[in-house]
């Protein structure tokens, strides 16, 4: 089963018991964006979910990034309240960039989830194809999941720190502008973390941002993996401003069929409040 679902297959589900539908839209130039379009009209059946409020956790000034990871406890209870447990099968969607539906999908899949898929398109490519809104607001009856987080699909600034003087991968999913420390339009320091390499996620897509096939991408990432004499994998550590579109580098990688990477999830946005921490600019 891919991890993309395309409209017309969506279409035919909607209604299904095991179903559920998270709506993801969010801008970081105007947090009530999302949750306005939500109300303006979404997929029928779809819960909202706010990339500030359900999909990050609580920012400590000084410590954390702008998206720290959510409560373990209090993500549980989000799920719960959404109705989805470990038979359900999820579908996220967001504008059409795939970035706010790729956090979604990683935090989902990080919460022990086997049956997440991300809508090829978004919101977009189901406006386009003639399907149904609703401006209803959906209910679902609680479920009683509870999991225990992935954390060895994570590091810290630590771990990076160490990584960033060995030989592995280190994938900065922000665009060349914003890497090389030329334009830093959210952050209050340019540049990005030494031994970084410059991945931007909007390359993983076409003009009509639709991702390329898992061949393409398979050739795009796999040389960032390496395997040692006992045959396991070293695998890319993956960051961006605040952990969110670094996850769409990790769909993308998923896609293409190669192992899970890991998230750096404080990323640029953490990385930068110890003034101890090397940074680097320049192309």
């Amino acid at each position: 089963m891919s991890l993309l679902i395309e409209v017309d297959e969506l279409a035919e589900k909607l209604g299904e018991p095991s179903l559920r539908l998270i709506d993801a839209r969010f801008s970081l130039q105007d947090i009530n964006l999302g949750n306005q379009q939500y109300r303006d009209g979404h997929i029928p059946g779809a819960v909202y979910a706010d990339l500030e409020q359900d999909l990050s956790g609580t920012i400590a000034p000084g410590i954390t990034g702008r998206h720290p990871l959510p409560d373990p406890v209090q993500f549980a209870k989000r799920l719960q309240f959404w109705g989805i447990s470990e038979t359900t099968q999820v579908v996220v969607y967001d504008d059409g960039s795939h970035a706010m539906a790729a956090r979604c999908w990683w935090l989902l899949e990080w919460a022990g989830l086997s049956s997440v898929r991300v809508l090829h398109g978004g919101f977009k490519a189901w406006v386009d194809a003639g399907l149904p809104l609703t401006r209803k607001i959906a209910k679902c009856d609680p479920s009683d999941y509870a999991f225990t987080p992935c954390y060895q699909r994570t590091v810290t600034a630590g771990d990076v720190l160490m990584l960033s003087q060995q030989s592995a991968a280190l994938l900065d999913a922000r665009g060349l502008e914003r890497y090389a420390g030329r334009s830093e339009p959210i952050d209050p320091v340019a540049g990005h973390i030494p031994g970084a390499l410059c991945i931007p996620f909007t390359e993983n897509m076409d003009v009509n941002n639709r991702f390329f096939s898992p061949d393409v991408l398979t050739e795009r990432f796999r040389r960032f993996y390496s395997t040692a004499d006992t045959g396991e994998y070293s695998r890319p550590v993956c960051y961006c401003g605040s952990g969110v579109t670094a996850c769409h580098n990790i769909l993308a990688m998923r896609l293409a069929g190669l192992p899970w990477p890991t998230l750096y999830p404080g990323s640029w946005s953490e990385w930068i409040t110890d003034p101890a921490r090397p940074v680097a600019t320049g192309d």
